[in-house]
């Protein structure tokens, strides 16, 4: 409740924090959202505070160090993948000016999506656009992070308002 009270679908231009969310989210893969949240913590310590640039420069000692940790889902593929997914975020940093940038070049206008949605139970699970970043990230290399993770994404950092019609943090 907390989570959803103060962070998610609200709308977020830092590339840190969308950066913290791309690897939660890519962690999440086939696990519950509320797994995640558990291990938030765990995550900040072990991958730098989200900090992308010594993220991307971790060695494999940094992986072996990292999967010991029970704070953390010791999913080697995973944290591989966090190493790799850093290195392509700063690249697409460069290439964009910011992250931020290039998620909201496949934004309508450049503007979040806002869904009226009476009952979350009909909320939709992809979206062109997601089908497209996803499609966009996977050519780049980004792994877990298929449409599904990628609306979720979306939602989590603003992107998408999929608040119910009558939520108060709409």
């Amino acid at each position: 409740m907390e989570y959803h009270d103060k962070e998610w679908g609200k709308t977020v231009t830092d590339d840190k924090i969308l950066f913290e969310f791309l690897v939660l989210e890519a962690a999440q893969a086939g696990l519950s959202w509320i797994t995640i949240l558990r291990k938030r913590e765990g995550y900040r310590r072990n991958f730098a505070n989200f900090n992308v640039e010594k993220v991307a420069s971790f060695t494999e000692t940094d992986i072996e160090r990292i999967l010991k940790d029970p704070g953390i889902i010791r999913n080697r593929n995973k944290v591989k993948t966090t190493v790799t997914n850093a290195q392509i975020f700063i690249t697409i940093q460069q290439e964009f000016g910011s992250f931020y940038q290039y998620l909201y070049a496949f934004m309508p206008n450049g503007k979040p999506i806002q869904h009226i949605v009476k009952d979350y139970k009909h909320v939709i699970t992809t979206s062109p656009e997601s089908d497209a970043i996803a499609k966009d990230l996977k050519k780049r290399g980004v792994k877990f992070f298929g449409s599904t993770i990628c609306y979720a994404y979306m939602q989590a950092v603003g992107m998408v308002n999929d608040h119910e019609y009558d939520c108060t943090f709409r």
